[in-house]
């Protein structure tokens, strides 16, 4: 059996409760899912990039625990944003 850091396993729980949440709130779950795969690559050497994305993650699940939470913000580059 796999035995987790104290790190890994505050990143799972911190999924856990994501998925959670985004359950109750149409069209989050696919946002939570895709955020973790693309932050699955980071090694586990680099600890500050992780605790740091590992705070970020607690704030936002904050903000979508709120009732009045509807839509996250999200910025994504297009074509003409990388001239």
């Amino acid at each position: 059996m796999a035995r987790y850091s104290r790190l890994q396993k505050q990143v799972l729980s911190l999924y856990r409760q994501f998925l959670k949440v985004a359950r109750e709130k149409p069209g989050f779950s696919m946002y939570v899912r895709e955020e973790f795969k693309r932050n699955a690559c980071i090694p586990r050497t680099d600890g500050l990039r992780i605790e740091y994305l590992l705070r970020r993650g607690q704030k936002n699940l904050k903000e979508l625990q709120k009732p009045e939470c509807q839509a996250f913000g999200v910025y994504t580059k297009s074509k003409q944003d990388e001239v």
